[in-house]
């Protein structure tokens, strides 16, 4: 497993580091390890189907992505 040293970690940022770690029950290593993690993990993409609301019906077949970007470029 790799290490990971940080320097100059600003005292009041380990401080809030030390509290949120405190709250969760873990350790800051655990902590650090948990907050890098979640940043970064890959979002799971939405999609227009799965807002709710009005409209969707209009979007069943179209990929939202290519759509937007067609829309944002004809703008230029």
């Amino acid at each position: 497993m790799a290490i990971l040293n940080i320097k100059n970690l600003p005292d009041t940022l380990y401080r809030k580091l030390q509290a949120r770690a405190r709250r969760e029950r873990r350790s800051v290593a655990q902590q650090v390890t948990e907050i890098l993690s979640r940043a970064l993990e890959e979002p799971e993409p939405l999609s227009i189907l799965d807002m709710q609301g009005l409209g969707k019906e209009h979007w069943r077949g179209i990929e939202a992505a290519g759509h937007v970007e067609r829309e944002r470029s004809s703008w230029d």
